[in-house]
């Protein structure tokens, strides 16, 4: 199978080599932005009212599954997902094996009201300081792209900038790093990251290992309200689901089943 994440970070590491960008500079910049919408808090005051976030996913394509919608509008998709539900966006930005990018995001944002996660591969401070600048309330720190402390510094990062870090973790020692490194938002991805394969006892696995006082977001290969029960039972607060509702006929109706399942 091909090895999708390490093909994926050696281009975003390749292109974080060649910016040449001051990231003091950078930094600033990003502080000037406009306020955050608070991501970790409207998923847990949506947990507590609904029994389980929805965090609604655009995007266009993947590696694994090609093209989803590639002609999408972001704003009337996140429109709908808002209508249906809701509680937050995830924006894929990564242009060459997503088709996103920061206009997508920003487009998303300014038409609803809901917190969004910028979804890509964030490999430096200066990806941080661009999702804090393109306007996402959310950064996604994926604990297997990173070292011990480039997750430290990223958080740390996000944390300065007023981000909710989604500390994305496969594995016990992957979950053991993150909460080392102070990570209080947690997402348990189910798809192996190398292989695009999907495994769902993973996320019951890890559920359990999750400390209570942190957010419990399970991550993809969610495909309706059975899924969406059993990681209820399991202790997440949030679902993150792309490619079924992007394929859904009715998003709105996508994401209100889901809700209902939550309950």
């Amino acid at each position: 199978m091909p090895a999708y994440l390490d093909t994926i970070i050696a281009a975003h590491r390749a292109a974080a080599a060649e910016d040449r960008r001051d990231p003091e500079a950078a930094i600033e910049a990003a502080q000037q932005s406009g306020p955050v919408r608070p991501f970790a808090e409207a998923v847990v005051a949506a947990a507590a009212l609904r029994g389980m976030a929805v965090i609604s996913e655009i995007k266009r394509r993947s590696p694994s599954k090609g093209d989803l919608d590639p002609t999408l509008d972001p704003a009337g998709v996140a429109n709908d997902y808002e209508i249906g539900g809701a509680t937050c966006l995830s924006v894929l930005t990564d242009h060459d094996f997503f088709g996103g990018s920061a206009e997508d995001l920003q487009r998303a944002r300014a038409a609803c009201s809901l917190p969004v996660l910028r979804k890509d591969f964030t490999i430096s401070p200066l990806d941080v300081c661009d999702a804090r600048s393109m306007g996402a309330d959310a950064v996604l720190l994926i604990v297997a792209a990173l070292s011990d402390h480039e997750l430290g510094t990223l958080l740390g990062l996000a944390n300065r900038l007023s981000l909710t870090a989604l500390v994305e973790v496969h594995d016990e020692i992957e979950l053991k790093r993150a909460l080392d490194a102070g990570a209080d938002v947690i997402g348990v991805n189910q798809r192996d990251l190398r292989t695009f394969a999907v495994d769902h006892q993973r996320a019951l696995t890890l559920g359990a290992m999750i400390p209570s006082a942190a957010v419990a977001v399970a991550e993809s290969g969610i495909r309706g309200g059975d899924d969406v029960g059993r990681l209820a039972g399991a202790g997440y607060q949030a679902v993150l689901v792309g490619e079924t509702l992007v394929r859904s006929g009715d998003r709105r109706a996508a994401v209100a089943a889901l809700l209902g399942a939550g309950r």
